[in-house]
């Protein structure tokens, strides 16, 4: 079975941009790919929350798939969430993202109301022995409603080799001790925007799955942290905090005002939503154009 290497690092979760007519905005996805390459971060990631993944048909989810590997063109690497309720969809997927070129995978628990470990080890563990890439887990109860315990994940990183990446979603605290649980087996990667960030690497994750909205400060937070440049790291970090938490109330609050922090810092145009979705108020958007002014454009 040949794995890539374990991966570390900023991996921001593209938004998805939809055209006036509702159709996704070819232009606009590509303009995302351009600006995590300028801005040196370490991988890009796909079809997560922050992408609504859950509005996306079976053909925009592998459409969105092949532009986005079509752009990269290899240049980093790409991680590809893969969602659905049964195995072989989610197989079919997760060989269709390892054919355009992703370097890993990351499964989202099948929507069965109430599942737990007893559902979900069984799962996963059957799509991973399916599998010849590296794959993640997404285990975002919070967000999603559904999840394993820490003893469910420490048994599928028991039984299956390929099984080396984690994202989670929660505090830094609990990070922590789902690495102290598999004994630092997995590459964990935490999401919620960026939030805790610094902690977050001081308690052992290899990286952060953000939006693109503050990037280029978290990739250069990152590079400082593991240059030992601390204080430095700190200090960057605190210039971004107010307009991570603003963003991250929620996921929905997420997506509609930072797919438009993200959309102003890229000079894209109106941000057209795909309902249903969050309608930004006056004072939001002011909100937005403040830290977007801030920011900077992404170069």
């Amino acid at each position: 079975m040949a794995l890539s290497t374990r991966p570390e690092g900023i991996y921001p979760m593209l938004y998805a941009y939809f055209t006036a007519d509702g159709t996704l905005d070819r232009a606009a996805m590509r303009r995302q790919v351009e600006a995590c390459v300028r801005n040196r971060v370490h991988g890009v990631a796909l079809l997560g929350l922050a992408t609504e993944v859950a509005k996306l048909s079976g053909s925009e989810r592998h459409r969105l798939v092949e532009w986005v590997a079509e752009d990269l063109a290899g240049r980093l690497p790409l991680a590809v969430t893969v969602a659905g309720d049964g195995v072989p969809g989610q197989v079919e997927f997760a060989r269709h993202a390892r054919a355009c070129g992703a370097s890993w995978v990351i499964l989202q628990p099948p929507r069965i109301p109430g599942a737990g470990d007893p559902q979900l080890v069984p799962f996963f563990g059957a799509v991973m022995e399916r599998l010849d890439l590296t794959v993640a887990v997404q285990n975002a109860p919070e967000y999603i409603g559904i999840g394993l315990t820490l003893e469910g994940i420490a048994q599928l990183a028991r039984a299956h080799a390929n099984f080396t990446v984690l994202k989670g979603e929660g505090p830094a605290l609990l990070v922590r001790r789902i690495i102290e649980e598999t004994g630092g087996k997995l590459a964990v990667f935490n999401g919620r925007a960026g939030l805790e960030l610094t902690d977050n690497l001081r308690a052992g994750c290899a990286g952060v799955i953000p939006g693109v909205d503050f990037m280029d400060r978290q990739a250069r937070v990152f590079d400082l942290m593991r240059a030992g440049g601390e204080s430095e790291a700190e200090a960057a970090y605190r210039e971004i905090l107010p307009g991570v938490v603003f963003v991250m109330q929620s996921i929905d609050h997420l997506v509609c005002y930072g797919k438009r922090l993200a959309a102003l810092r890229l000079g894209l145009g109106r941000v057209h939503d795909r309902p249903p979705a969050l309608i930004p108020e006056t004072f939001g958007l002011d909100c937005v154009h403040r830290y977007a002014a801030q920011l900077g454009a992404l170069s």
